[in-house]
């Protein structure tokens, strides 16, 4: 970093976000667009974020209806998105969790873990960024530039903590945080090793972003459990990662690659 107008080329970049209709992708968005940057969003559904984006920010906000475990839609938003735009960043957030009000087969004991459900989550989590970097980051390379950015989980480097959820017993539930989330997202954090290697010649940069809880109207005694577990005393707020979002996208962090950013309000530190 040379100086601080560093931050300030966002305003020059071109994002993909995949999962953009969700809290945090449509927070990345959001904060990317206020700060002056172009955003082409992926998802399956065009949820009220969607909505809200296109108003405020029409003439830099564009959307794709698309699937991301699919190389045929992926390859047609990139033949979209290449039409007006140079790309600079892909953001591969888009993912499923099981949390505890999930269905029962999603967050029972690893004994009788579904493999519809393995294969469910381990095709959008993995199978989807796997797809988006390769359609994506490809055209970064033939462009002899960019940043890819893959979004993981504090779940992905360390075993969840399953008395959180003991609280759930006083409603006659047992639930278990399921194994597929954590093997999906520790599986995104060598997919960046590999890819920040194989890309390197190529200038296309590559590191993983590991994000602890986002407080989201859940349960009472969660929150509690959740925030008696960890060092600052707090879930994060959405917007507590748009910094590491805006460092990853610019020649702030030109130097890294193959990295794990890990912000989880000293989760990992116990």
């Amino acid at each position: 970093m040379n100086t601080v107008s560093d931050f300030n080329e966002i305003k020059n970049k071109v994002i993909i976000i995949t999962g953009c209709s969700g809290n945090l992708g449509g927070e990345y968005a959001r904060f990317l667009l206020e700060s002056g940057a172009t955003i082409f969003g992926i998802d399956r559904v065009e949820e009220s974020t969607i909505i809200e984006l296109k108003y405020k920010f029409k003439n830099n906000f564009y959307f794709f209806n698309g699937d991301i475990t699919s190389k045929k839609s992926m390859l047609e938003a990139l033949k979209a998105c290449k039409e007006n735009f140079k790309i600079d960043v892909l953001i591969n957030n888009a993912a499923i969790d099981s949390p505890p009000n999930s269905t029962s087969n999603e967050n029972c004991k690893f004994e009788n873990f579904s493999l519809e459900t393995w294969d469910k989550v381990m095709e959008v989590n993995l199978k989807g960024a796997f797809i988006c970097s390769q359609v994506f980051g490809t055209e970064m390379s033939i462009n002899n530039g960019g940043s890819i950015i893959n979004i993981s989980s504090i779940y992905g480097i360390l075993s969840p903590d399953q008395s959180l959820y003991d609280y759930m017993k006083d409603d006659g539930i047992e639930f278990f945080k399921p194994i597929a989330y954590s093997v999906s997202k520790s599986g995104i954090m060598n997919m960046t090793r590999y890819l920040a290697v194989y890309w390197a010649k190529k200038n296309v940069r590559v590191n993983t972003l590991t994000i602890a809880g986002v407080e989201n109207n859940q349960d009472p005694r969660f929150i509690r459990n959740y925030t008696n577990r960890i060092p600052i005393g707090k879930m994060a707020n959405k917007k507590d990662y748009n910094g590491a979002i805006l460092f990853l996208s610019t020649s702030a962090s030109t130097y890294m690659t193959g990295s794990n950013l890990v912000i989880d309000g000293g989760w990992s530190s116990i």
